[in-house]
């Protein structure tokens, strides 16, 4: 969960204190150019595909996609944003960030859609995602791309790319960011 979504989110003010580091920043590197080759492989190209990062965590990992797909592929790859805040069905439970906003300027008719997040856990998510996206158009396909697949499903949703499966408990945290992936524990200030 990113730092701002964290201070406004139970219990309020809390702070992220990593344990253990599990990918460093270069283990995050190479996921991403994994990914991407495997996401350039399985469309067969990279015609039609739409690359749309989840608030706020899932935008950066996202744009890194596509610099990747870029470098790797010779193509350039339109990148959105979705904010789900007030398509998720635990609304007043989660913060609703001013500053994360949707930005999807390229219509989803036809498309093939990569919806990217950094962690994947519940699901909750990505279903509230599935329900924004219809707004922008009719996708030909919707596929997934996470950083870290923690488990613990409450919907039957299943990633397609995957940087890195990390079985946790369901107290734990999970800390994406440029610098890799930490797992911890959430702590009142």
């Amino acid at each position: 969960m990113a730092e701002r979504e964290r201070s406004h989110t139970r219990p309020r003010g809390a702070v992220f204190v990593p344990r253990v580091q599990v990918m460093s920043a270069d283990d995050v590197r190479r996921a991403i150019t994994r990914m991407a080759h495997e996401i350039a492989e399985r469309n067969r190209g990279l015609h039609d595909v739409v690359l749309v990062g989840l608030q706020t965590g899932g935008v950066a990992i996202a744009r890194r996609l596509a610099e990747t797909l870029a470098e790797v592929e010779g193509a350039d790859v339109p990148v959105g944003t979705l904010d789900v805040a007030f398509y998720r069905d635990d609304i007043g439970l989660r913060p609703v960030l001013p500053e994360a906003t949707t930005d999807i300027t390229t219509d989803l008719t036809g498309a093939n859609v990569v919806l990217v997040d950094d962690v994947l856990f519940t699901g909750r998510t990505i279903r509230a995602a599935l329900n924004a996206l219809g707004e922008y158009g009719r996708a030909q396909v919707v596929e997934l791309a996470v950083m870290v697949d923690r488990g613990h499903r409450e919907l039957p949703i299943r990633p397609d790319y995957v940087g890195k499966n990390l079985p946790t408990n369901r107290e734990e945290m999970v800390d994406v960011s440029d610098e890799g992936v930490s797992l911890g524990e959430l702590v009142t200030r």
